[in-house]
């Protein structure tokens, strides 16, 4: 595998990189993410190689399998260091396009996320229902499913089972037309016991830990829903919410 070797800290691509690991808006318009880790790596060519189109890697950093089409550049330590958001570099940093946009479709069970926008919470969901095979399908307000800190979150989840994204009225819509029922979770006397309620099709609503699910979604909800918890506690991590609610989607 031949190697490109760049140096300098000013290169284009480097400054392009830079740019994708710190800002959505360049990353939407230029169709492309960063992420970094040679674990993460492995995972988009095995998951996604077409979709990876550069990497960047030290000298002492060994990835095998990186597809022909791929540029391969090698970059010295002290300049991945400066680049790669982690506080200890692995060696690898690599760009893959960001996959294309779907119409927005309701499959007869999944999660809907309304606001989640810590990056961490988000890759934790995804990986979560990767593993469970829950869809999930973002709305406006929502962290992004490929900065760096969500993919990391993810491990990877975010290559396997791609995120959906849609309004909040298509969701309505949809379920309408699907017949489909749209629960929401939510800290209210009128909410139901989770575990009384039948999940197996459904489009369940997770909200943020800040504010809860939307007042769209509430409005349209056909039932609310709550997690039966100790009194004394407030709240859950909307991570740790979401696993419960897709945990009784399965069962």
């Amino acid at each position: 595998m031949m190697r490109e070797t760049i140096s300098s800290r000013k290169n284009p691509l480097l400054q392009h990189v830079r740019k994708l690991l710190s800002n959505r808006s360049y990353r939407e318009s230029c169709g492309e993410y960063a992420a970094d880790g040679t674990k993460l790596l492995e995972e988009a060519i095995k998951w996604i190689p077409e979709q990876l189109r550069t990497v960047l890697l030290t000298q002492k950093a060994c990835v095998e399998n990186i597809p022909s089409h791929v540029r391969v550049v090698e970059i010295p330590d002290d300049v991945m260091a400066q680049i790669s958001p982690m506080e200890t570099p692995q060696g690898a940093l690599f760009v893959c396009a960001l996959p294309q946009s779907q119409p927005p479709r309701l499959d007869d069970r999944c999660l809907i996320l309304d606001g989640i926008q810590d990056p961490g919470n988000l890759g934790t969901i995804l990986r979560t229902a990767d593993a469970l095979e829950i869809p999930v399908i973002l709305t406006p307000g929502c962290a992004d499913a490929y900065s760096h800190k969500t993919v990391r979150a993810s491990m990877g989840a975010v290559f396997r089972s791609a995120p959906h994204w849609a309004q909040q009225e298509q969701i309505v819509e949809l379920c309408k037309k699907q017949n489909i029922p749209l629960y929401v979770t939510a800290l209210s006397e009128r909410a139901v016991d989770l575990r009384k309620a039948d999940l197996t099709k459904a489009a369940m609503v997770i909200g943020s830990e800040g504010r809860g699910v939307g007042t769209y979604f509430l409005d349209h909800a056909d039932r609310e829903l709550i997690i039966p918890m100790n009194s004394r506690c407030e709240s859950l991590n909307a991570a740790v919410a979401a696993t419960i609610v897709m945990w009784e989607m399965k069962r």
